[in-house]
């Protein structure tokens, strides 16, 4: 079996940086300017949960621009611990402390934000897999309203990804996709991975998982259902899930494809 991830840690690295200078446009921060009459408030709403998060890689990098918590800039964040139905009253909370700026990693933090809020800047900054269909924005090139940020356009490369598995392994005709149908993108993704498919002629095999404790009952599926390779769709709950694949997949013996290579268990 051969996973397909679509989390790349140097892409999210670059992703951050670059939303970094759209929050400090938003908050209209010049870099130099150290005497500040009002601190600048940065609002951070995840779905996923406070540790390990990227909203941590915001921090560094406003700390090396000098712009150290407490002194010159403050954060709040706040998190729902997978918990979807909580992001509107974290949402709101947010508004009420009258942050800045909010930046939101993901489509239904980025939903939740957008509900609340029509005047505060709100940024995604990766994790949107279509932010047009999905009624976030206008368009790419003039997302209108309150709203800004990157996309992985995610739904639009899922067949893509079917296509360099069937390459891989020419013979392959069923793949297990590990998605959130609580997600807004991981259920787009899910939905847009469905043509390429019988284009491809692949046999999708749906493994739904809303939490991570799902992920080794999930897994275990995959390989019952006799699928050739698996693939995972974005999102909190996905990105707990990358962390701990590796160990299942040498357990299984199968290899992951990344970067356009294939690797072993043991160096996966």
């Amino acid at each position: 079996m051969i996973v397909v991830s679509s989390q790349g840690t140097a892409v999210r690295k670059n992703v951050f940086c670059i939303a970094l200078c759209f929050l400090l446009f938003a908050l209209g921060l010049p870099l130099e300017a150290q005497q500040l009459t009002k601190i600048p408030k940065i609002g951070y709403l995840g779905a996923g949960f406070a540790t390990g998060g990227p909203h941590k890689s915001f921090q560094r990098e406003f700390l090396k621009l000098g712009y150290v918590e407490g002194r010159n800039i403050s954060f709040e964040s706040r998190f729902a611990d997978n918990k979807y139905e909580r992001l509107p009253l974290l949402a709101d909370e947010l508004v009420r402390l009258k942050v800045d700026v909010i930046i939101t990693p993901g489509a239904n933090d980025t939903q939740a934000a957008k509900n609340a809020t029509r005047t505060i800047p709100i940024v995604f900054s990766g994790a949107v897999s279509d932010p047009v269909s999905l009624g976030l924005v206008e368009s790419l090139a003039r997302p209108g309203g309150n709203i800004t940020g990157f996309t992985t356009i995610g739904s639009s490369l899922a067949g893509k990804r079917l296509e360099l598995l069937k390459e891989i392994v020419p013979k392959l005709s069923r793949v297990a996709v590990l998605w959130d149908p609580q997600n807004l993108g991981s259920a787009q993704v899910w939905k847009e991975s469905q043509l390429p498919a019988r284009e491809l002629g692949l046999d999708l095999h749906s493994v739904a998982v809303r939490s991570a404790d799902r992920f080794e009952s999930g897994f275990k599926e995959a390989v019952k259902a006799r699928s050739g390779a698996l693939t995972m769709t974005g999102g909190a709950v996905m990105a707990n899930i990358t962390n701990r694949s590796s160990t299942w997949r040498q357990k299984v013996g199968c290899r992951r494809y990344t970067m356009g290579r294939t690797m072993p268990p043991a160096a996966a």
